[in-house]
Order: structure tokens, then sequence, then C-alpha cells
């Protein structure tokens, strides 16, 4: 078995626009990524025919530069940016 990734599991702290989704306390990256599914179900933002998408509302769009529908590997790289 790989041991995990320590860089994968160090606590990383969102922009403002992230915290707003995810809280602004230092999280793994794992942790941000739950989170944020956790808001899109919630909110309801997965696309309903396509689930592989995600409809922005207004605080994902801040995340996603702006856009408003987003794929899953999308959505990981530009929520990276997000993240120091």
């Amino acid at each position: 078995m790989a041991k995990p990734n320590a860089a994968f599991m160090k606590p990383l702290t969102p922009s403002s626009d992230l915290a707003v989704v995810v809280g602004s306390k230092p999280l793994p990256r794992t942790e941000v990524v739950k989170k944020l599914w956790a808001y899109i179900k919630k909110h309801k933002l997965q696309d309903a025919k396509n689930r592989r998408n995600i409809n922005a509302d207004a605080a994902l769009k801040k995340v996603f530069g702006g856009k408003g529908t987003v794929n899953m590997f999308e959505m990981t790289k530009l929520v990276s940016k997000h993240l120091k």
C-alpha cells in the first residue's frame, strides 16, 4: 500500500472567496474537496443531466473564476488556485 502523500495532507489556507464555501481555517486538500462536495449537494448544484458538471452559485462563481458551469476535474484545478 502506498503511504499517504504528506503534501496532499498538508493543511492549506483557503482564499477569502473559497472560505465562504469551506470555512477559513487551514485544511488538507482532501477535506477542502469533501466540504466543497457537501456544499454542492446541500445547494443542489450538481447538474441533473450531466452529473460531472457543477452549476456554480454566486459563491462558487468567485472560486471558479467567474464560470457558471465547470466539470469535476476543472473544479479541482480551479480550487487549487485558492489554496496556499
